[in-house]
């Protein structure tokens, strides 16, 4: 009985162990193929590629992390089964290879810890930038519409034959030709009436514009905060995660190259 146990074990173990191995090095593989072709092609310079790029690079952190604790735990049975080969090469250990690159990644991902909150701020700066650039093009186009209409009104103030032409397109009724004439004999006061037009108009459009203002501003705020805090996060556990684990095998695996 024990004999076939010991049978068991023995089959059973590098099957484990090859399993965990193979999953884990395709998981790491194709992990690394991912990050590789989410910064092709680089914008370095661009905060709005790094900020997505480095969100995603965050997202999808976990996998390789996955992959290196499969292939080190199939390892590991490989030894406590006593079918590895005793090599203390360290360039030969698969297991060194695995933990440098645990050690990259977690370096990765505390660089990205902090790069991230800087570029929400910039990021945030432009977007709150890009509102106060509309803010200003639609103060512009209020005014532009309002010295259009002075021009168009002064014309029709001076020239009756406009005047009664607009009236017979149906660009003017007879109700507003009477109030156009009534300025024809002052016209100082269509200009008056033009400004305090012009300022009721742009006191309103200030007023909304600011409300949307200001409910933008709020909504890129928060989401900056939610998204500085979940990725930068989310990034620090990963950089810890891989580090310790890639800290602790190589350390490991120095002090047995020692010994050997």
């Amino acid at each position: 009985m024990s004999s076939a146990n010991t049978t068991v074990k023995a089959v059973a173990s590098p099957l484990a162990a090859i399993s965990l191995k193979l999953v884990g090095a395709i998981t790491i593989i194709a992990a690394l193929i991912d990050f590789l072709i989410l910064v092709i092609p680089p914008r370095f310079l661009d905060a709005q590629w790094q900020l997505g790029t480095t969100t995603q690079l965050v997202d999808r952190g976990i996998v390789p992390l996955v992959g290196i604790a499969l292939l080190l735990t199939g390892a590991w049975i490989d030894n406590n089964a006593g079918v590895a080969k005793r090599n203390y090469s360290l360039l030969a250990d698969s297991r060194f290879w695995v933990c440098l690159l645990s050690s990259l990644l977690g370096l990765l991902f505390a660089i990205l810890t902090v790069l991230h909150p800087n570029n929400v701020r910039i990021t945030s700066q432009q977007a709150l930038e890009r509102i106060d650039t509309e803010v200003g093009q639609a103060t512009t186009q209020l005014e532009q519409r309002f010295e259009q209409q002075r021009t168009q009104l002064g014309s029709l103030v001076e020239n009756e034959d406009q005047l009664q032409q607009a009236v017979d397109q149906g660009q003017l009724s007879p109700e507003q030709r009477t109030f156009v004439e009534q300025f024809r004999n002052d016209p100082a006061a269509l200009d008056q009436f033009l400004e305090q037009q012009l300022g009721e108009a742009r006191q309103q459009a200030q007023t909304q514009i600011g409300s949307r203002r200001q409910e933008a501003e709020k909504q890129i705020r928060q989401e900056a905060l939610k998204s500085g805090l979940r990725v930068a996060t989310s990034s620090l556990l990963l950089a810890i995660g891989y580090i310790v684990i890639g800290w602790l095998g190589l350390r490991r695996l120095l002090s047995m190259s020692r010994v050997a």
